[in-house]
């Protein structure tokens, strides 16, 4: 047994050193579905865990409470909650008011709370930068100012009153832009998007043209299920707002952005499981002689399946461990206060549940994409395997006869494809995935990415982040798609370049070689880039809520034929490379 294992470790290492850049592509092709997937579970756990910590850290309240009235009337009202049964702490009532921000030539909507540098026992929000608020200053929520494009320092105007911009904080009291809750008065059923600033308590009453504001009161309850009890609803003319409620809206921000990345870490499964079979298909074929010499000695179908089932095993490993590293350091990046995600800043996925999940899709997809070519390997004849000879097409009357009028680069493509029928298919699955996942951010890309706050519009932090998920996923698609054409092709060119020697010395010309070739790629190319239009609108209907605009018919007809020209030239660079090659030399 032992003597065994000391063979098969040889074997793998041996192979894995002669084969270097067939390793790393095999790495590359894993790496890209397990980084991905460790930042989609680095989302789900953004999507739930930083308004709590946000909450913990500034002491947030379990339910605001605000009275339909204004002035002295809105105080009465809520004179009589600070002390009801059940409440354990509260602050406030602080004022509010809507009004209207002037930034950089843009007039938005904002909702406007005074506050003052007294220590309060719930709702501190916690200062990002800058300062706390003081007289002729603002503090802006982040997510707002990053939107406005303003930073601390920068001047601003609240219904044409200068301010400067002295910092920007977070608060759980309430929802982030764009769903500050805009009215056009206290106590109004129409709410609209805004954003959150806070300035001094002794400005408001200025900034509000002496107008009487309203007033909005946090409260803790004893009973934490209680708080639950009100989510969203009015009763004797106040309005209470639950905890849960203003975490669920947050929640939206990244919901998106989440989904696009958990299905783009199943198309990228999909087509790394593709890549590797491609390469795995290559490598096992160009070591059939090795697999016929091992069974000459006496080595029996599962020592050949060993062999061969371990180097990408072991690959698998050390994928996940590079792709869990790439996911683990890119997702802070990704779930910043900035994008939207209220108190996130350094958001690491589960590390236990994490670790699993990428270890074992990994080893899934290594041995999903290896098992039938091994499998095929250890089971094939050991003179068959000696000879090394591709499987013979098999012959029909009528394809015979279709043969005979074809041209002859398409005749060549055919007959290629015949060769090697699931090379075919892996083209067209490659294809397929590839066109999906442009199709799709194509369509994110016709969406509406403005918000409108009143007078001007915004960019939308929801539409923002779902973007930049799509974005990471098809550039990695496309690398890794680009990475698999290229080995595609660079492998049917090597495998065929006995037939195309034959078909040179018959009179083909290498035009007519390097375009049957290039046939050979796109016919089962045209069948997934046209499954794949449709097949990504689709995905993207599904995953988006309401009615989303389409995209250009133009814009698909594009993705389309720029999908089959990268196909086709991968394809002729190797195939001219190869007609330059003596024929002689080939047919030896």
């Amino acid at each position: 047994m032992a003597g065994r294992l000391l063979l098969v470790c040889r074997l793998m290492v041996r192979d894995l050193r002669r084969r270097r850049t067939e390793t790393v592509l095999l790495l590359v092709a894993i790496s890209a579905a397990t980084a991905t997937l460790t930042l989609g579970l680095a989302l789900n756990n953004a999507l739930a865990k930083p308004y709590e910590r946000t909450r913990a850290a500034t002491a947030g309240p379990d339910v605001v409470a605000m009275p339909g009235a204004t002035g002295p009337q809105a105080l009465a009202a809520l004179a009589p909650l600070a002390s009801a049964p059940g409440v354990t702490a509260h602050s406030g009532p602080y004022p509010i008011a809507y009004l209207m921000l002037t930034a950089h030539g843009k007039t938005v909507q904002v909702v406007v709370q005074g506050r003052d540098n007294s220590p309060a026992a719930l709702d501190r929000p916690a200062v990002t930068t800058g300062t706390w608020v003081r007289p002729g200053g603002v503090v802006i929520e982040p997510t707002f100012a990053n939107a406005l494009g303003v930073r601390t320092g920068d001047t601003v105007a609240i219904n044409g009153r200068p301010l400067r911009v002295v910092g920007t904080a977070v608060t759980a009291a309430r929802a982030v832009y764009p769903n500050a809750d805009w009215r056009f008065g206290p106590g109004s059923p129409l709410v609209q998007l805004a954003g959150l600033a806070w300035v001094d308590s002794s400005e408001i009453g200025v900034l509000a043209d002496a107008k009487p504001p309203s007033y909005t009161l946090n409260l803790r309850f004893a009973d934490p299920h209680a708080s639950t009890s009100f989510r969203h609803m009015s009763r004797g003319g106040i309005e209470y707002t639950s905890w849960t409620q203003i975490a669920e809206t947050d929640g939206r921000l990244v919901k998106q952005a989440r989904l696009a990345l958990l299905v783009g870490a199943w198309l990228l499964t999909a087509l790394a499981v593709a890549s590797v079979a491609n390469i795995v298909a290559g490598r096992v074929v160009d070591q059939r002689r090795r697999v016929g010499l091992l069974k000459a000695v006496g080595a029996g179908p599962a020592m050949i399946a060993a062999v061969h089932l371990a180097e990408y095993l072991v690959i698998g490993l050390a994928a996940a461990g590079t792709g869990l590293t790439a996911g683990w350091l890119t997702a802070p990046a990704l779930t910043n206060p900035g994008a939207g995600l209220l108190g996130s800043t350094g958001t690491h996925p589960p590390a236990l549940r994490t670790v699993l999940a990428v270890t074992v899709l990994a080893l899934a997809i290594a041995a999903a994409a290896t098992l039938a070519p091994v499998l095929r390997a250890a089971t094939t004849d050991t003179v068959h395997a000696l000879a090394d000879a591709a499987t013979p097409p098999r012959r029909r009357r009528w394809r015979v006869w279709l043969s005979r009028r074809m041209p002859t680069a398409l005749l060549i493509g055919v007959r290629v494809n015949a060769r090697r029928p699931r090379r075919a298919h892996l083209v067209m699955v490659n294809t397929l995935i590839t066109t999906t996942a442009l199709a799709a951010l194509f369509m994110g890309l016709a969406q509406d990415q403005q918000v409108r706050l009143g007078e001007s519009e915004l960019a939308s932090p929801r539409n923002t982040r779902t973007l930049q998920a799509m974005f990471l996923v098809v550039v990695v698609l496309c690398v890794l798609a680009l990475v698999n054409a290229i080995v595609s092709t660079w492998t049917a060119v090597l495998d065929a370049r006995h037939p195309l020697a034959v078909a040179r010395t018959l009179g083909a010309t290498p035009a007519q070689v390097t375009a049957g070739m290039a046939v050979a790629q796109l016919l089962p190319a045209i069948p997934g880039v046209a499954l794949g239009i449709p097949v990504g609108i689709g995905l993207y209907l599904v995953a988006t809520p309401g009615q989303p605009q389409y995209a250009p018919a133009s814009w698909m007809l594009a993705v389309a034929l720029a999908v089959l020209f990268a196909v086709a030239v991968l394809t002729a660079i190797p195939a001219l490379a190869a007609t330059r090659h003596p024929v002689a030399d080939a047919l030896q």
